[in-house]
């Protein structure tokens, strides 16, 4: 069974072997063109990355330090998710004027709505500075000496390296700590929204069809960038101009067949791939299971209210979807995990390894890392889950605690480093608070707060919680602090900020909300944190070393590839279907008629406009539709996470070809195990997209600012 397993696994790695994977643009020359050429792409490396002369990643920013975006057109025309703008939307709806349920167009540049704090981030340079920032750590073997000595590297040469004033540097670790890349980077904080599709679009589906396939969702929003007269970053201004970009995609409307290549470019927040099976095997029994439970009591409640109360939908609404978000794919990846077998692989792979460092003769280097790694991951797990618990109930989810864990803060930070640091803080808070509270409903938040101290109480371990939190009622608790708790509304917070250092922290610690959540926070701190950080810190080594072993004991031509760390990757594949289990199989592409099969008149996720019902039945498609059928999002086997949102899909010769969104559900785990045979990303056919600007929208002078291309009509003319 085990070899018919080994097998099997080797067939799926050799069909799929060259797909999979995220990729550090400025080194695919070499191995990754190869790969890629071998796939179907027409460009070469240096046409994605090139320091000296424009390229791909020019044309390719950040959004607003959590999504992906690209741009689009000469003018700074910027293409990214709904969902990445969908907090921007639903600041400028109101219950008069919802831009999230009807939708919002500029029809001209005046029209267009600025963002304050909103930014997209362009990558300068890529270079490789390990040596520099590993200078003088090899002699040092207490690992928080080691990283103390890289933090003071990585800083003097974050003062030291090049750039220009208006540019910023960034290092980031990579291989767990075994490489090092400088990053220049330029950031535009001038950002405006042009347009978005109704929710009823860009939202099509909603949390029911969140990271499944078949998918039919035109997941996408349109912002400008905008510069100074020199083409420069600069805040907000009504004299600033459309930036003109060094690069920008060419938008195709060729469409995708199975088997194309496709090529995914963005900024992928975090995966895991070379986590140890007993990591793993602790993730999928423990952690998970107990993030899924809290969040699926949140949101129940924060639904109920939601579906009752068409202001507090509109005030919920980006929150539900962010905390639902990650539900979702921890329920998916826990799943895709268990039925891929990731745990037993990963321990194959580990005998593989200890074989390798045997016949190496590296037993001294690399003989104890499994063994040690079971021992640490055995210690940690209690302190692991009441870490998890605390973010999941004090810090994330229950919003009244969650303020007051920031005040918490505050006042550690009166204590730690003084008034000055203390006033600074205090002003920031102030100032970040009043956003914060235009979204809070104190009814909302009770009934979540109840459940959730519920959980904590009895599924936190109690060893570590405080004995008058455990013994308490909390219903009768959660009611009290809401009648009488300064947290529940700004102008309260502001009465507690009042004042000198000395008078704000008498009021806080005279404040119901804020005295429960700080002894909440103190025996966190107490209890857990200490422990997990020094177990943690011998994990982090741990990795480091399991990581160098790997890179220097496999063959050269192993596909090894960095974890994502929100910086930007190529990931390239196919166009492709697949089978999520016996007897079924997925096309690769869905179309217009299945988002009318599951319409639903009235329903919150599947209502569909009648704009969009008359352009359907009259298959006015125009341009954009294939056969007479309008094509609306894709699959392929790009190796995504999140992060991905926005990214843009490219076909061999670099056109936009779609916009990636989401990934299957089967297929969720790819973040810890990339299974060939399941993971698929989901992306926006960008033909569905230019139909809504153009046929539902009348946008089409957005069409027209555009550079619209047909390959592969060009192709067959010749």
């Amino acid at each position: 069974m085990k070899f018919l397993r080994l097998l099997l696994l080797f067939i799926s790695f050799s069909t799929f072997a060259q797909q999979g994977g995220m990729w550090i643009p400025s080194l695919l020359e070499g191995m990754n063109e190869k790969e890629m050429k071998s796939l179907g792409m027409k460009m070469s490396a240096k046409d994605i990355y090139d320091v000296n002369k424009s390229s791909m990643k020019d044309a390719v920013p950040q959004f607003n330090g959590g999504c992906t975006s690209e741009v689009i057109s000469s003018k700074g025309l910027l293409l990214t998710n709904h969902h990445c703008g969908y907090g921007q939307i639903q600041s400028h709806s109101t219950v008069e004027n919802d831009y999230l349920e009807k939708g919002f167009w500029a029809m001209n540049l005046a029209e267009e709505l600025p963002n304050p704090g909103v930014v997209v981030t362009f990558i300068v340079k890529i270079e490789d500075i390990t040596a520099k920032v590993l200078e003088n750590t090899q002699s040092l073997s207490n690992e928080a000496e080691k990283q103390k000595k890289i933090q003071d590297n990585i800083s003097a040469l974050n003062n030291s390296l090049p750039k220009e004033n208006w540019q910023e540097n960034k290092i980031r670790t990579f291989y767990d700590g075994n490489q090092y890349i400088w990053f220049v980077t330029e950031t535009f904080k001038d950002v405006r929204l042009v347009g978005a599709p109704p929710s009823s679009i860009g939202k099509f589906g909603s949390d029911t069809d969140n990271w499944v396939w078949p998918r039919h969702t035109g997941d996408f929003s349109l912002f400008r960038i905008y510069a100074d007269k020199n083409n420069r970053p600069a805040e907000y201004s009504k004299d600033n101009v459309p930036y003109t970009p060094k690069h920008y995609f060419p938008v195709s409307i060729s469409g995708v067949q199975e088997n194309d290549f496709t090529m995914v470019f963005g900024y992928p927040g975090r995966t895991q791939e070379y986590l140890p099976a007993v990591a793993v095997e602790q993730l999928v029994n423990e952690l998970n299971p107990a993030k899924i439970e809290v969040r699926d009591a949140a949101l129940k409640v924060q639904d109920g209210f939601m579906r009752k109360d068409k202001a507090i939908k509109i005030q919920y609404a980006a929150k539900y979807a962010s905390v639902a978000n990650y539900w979702k794919k921890w329920i998916g990846e826990t799943k895709g995990l268990k039925k891929s077998n990731a745990v037993q692989i990963k321990r194959d792979f580990e005998k593989d390894f200890m074989t390798k460092v045997t016949n190496a003769g590296k037993q001294a280097e690399y003989g104890n890392v499994l063994s040690e790694f079971e021992a640490n991951y055995k210690a940690i797990a209690p302190y692991a889950l009441s870490r998890d618990y605390f973010i999941e109930v004090v810090m994330r989810n229950t919003e009244l605690l969650s303020f007051g864990y920031r005040l918490y803060q505050l006042e550690t930070i009166y204590t730690t480093r003084g008034e000055k640091a203390f006033n600074d803080r205090k002003a920031n808070l102030i100032e970040g608070f009043d956003e914060l509270y235009k979204d809070f409903n104190a009814n909302v938040d009770e009934k979540v707060m109840e459940q959730l101290l519920e959980i904590y109480a009895t599924k936190s371990p109690k060893e570590f919680l405080p004995q008058e939190f455990v013994n308490q009622d909390l219903k009768a608790k959660t009611s009290e602090i809401f009648k009488t708790s300064k947290l529940t509304n700004y102008n309260g917070l502001k009465e507690l900020l009042n004042g000198d250092a000395k008078t704000v922290l008498e009021s806080m610690n005279k404040d119901s909300g804020f005295v429960f959540v700080k002894m909440l926070a103190e025996a966190y701190t107490k209890n857990v944190v200490p422990k997990y950080e020094e177990l943690n810190l011998k994990n982090t080594a741990l990795q480091r070393t399991y990581m160098k072993g790997i890179l220097e004991l496999s063959p050269k031509e192993a596909r090894i590839f960095p974890d994502a760390n929100s910086t930007l990757r190529v990931t390239y594949g196919k166009v492709k279907g697949y089978a999520p289990s016996d007897a079924v199989y997925y096309s690769p592409v869905t179309y217009l008629d299945g988002v009318m099969e599951k319409y639903i008149p009235g329903d919150y996720e599947f209502d569909v406009s009648q704009k969009l019902i008359d352009l359907y039945n009259k298959k006015d498609f125009g341009i954009y539709g294939e056969n007479g059928k309008l094509p609306v999002n894709f699959i392929g086997t790009n190796h995504t996470t999140g992060g991905n949102s926005g990214s843009p899909a490219i076909d061999a010769y670099g056109n936009l070809i779609g916009l990636n969104f989401d990934r299957v559900w089967e297929g969720t785990m790819s973040d810890i195990y990339y299974d060939p045979a399941i993971c698929r990303n989901i992306m926006v056919d960008v033909r569905y997209i230019l139909f809504v600007i153009d046929k539902y929208a009348g946008a089409k002078y957005l069409v027209d600012e555009m550079k619209v291309v047909h390959p592969k009509k060009k192709k067959k003319t010749k």
